[in-house]
């Protein structure tokens, strides 16, 4: 009788001690999963958050051609034509949209070269820029933006700009 009960002893404790290593086994496995899992919802959440911000760039920028076009084509008298006049008015205004959208979107470091370029856009627009020719004027202001815009948005994606 006394082997019976060590055996159904023994017996019980192996399933015991079978049933605890599995259950730390499926502990460790989820995880593990769930570790997985968090850091592909962080990729996807950081390769969405570049793509917005990639989005919001390209807008800018074909809201400043639009702006440079218009300084191109000022008239040389101010007030001479009225068209010109609205279609920069429309220009600049989404210009400074476009800005407002990479000011919420994008890194801080973006700001001071975005609103430069900007402002450089609005001089050259509405001629505050005196004798100096529209490329000159936007030049280091626009190489000064697109650096930026390459830095912030390597910076997202985890590589050297």
């Amino acid at each position: 009788m006394a082997s019976e009960v060590w055996t159904s002893v023994l017996s019980l404790t192996g399933v015991a001690l079978g049933g605890g290593l599995t259950a730390l086994s499926q502990r460790a496995t989820q995880r593990s999963a769930d570790r997985a899992e968090e850091r592909r919802l962080r990729a996807a959440t950081g390769e969405a958050r570049r793509a917005e911000q990639l989005q919001a760039i390209k807008e800018f920028i074909a809201c400043a051609q639009a702006a440079e076009r218009a300084a191109y084509r000022r008239p040389d008298a101010w007030g001479e034509d009225a068209g010109w006049n609205a279609s920069a008015g429309a220009d600049m205004t989404a210009l400074w949209v476009a800005e407002r959208h990479l000011v919420l979107l994008c890194p801080p470091d973006l700001h001071a070269a975005v609103q430069a370029y900007g402002r450089a856009l609005n001089q050259a627009v509405w001629r505050e820029i005196g004798d100096t020719e529209v490329n000159e004027h936007l030049d280091e202001r626009k190489a000064a933006f697109m650096s930026a815009s390459r830095a912030a948005l390597s910076a997202l994606s985890g590589q050297a700009p």
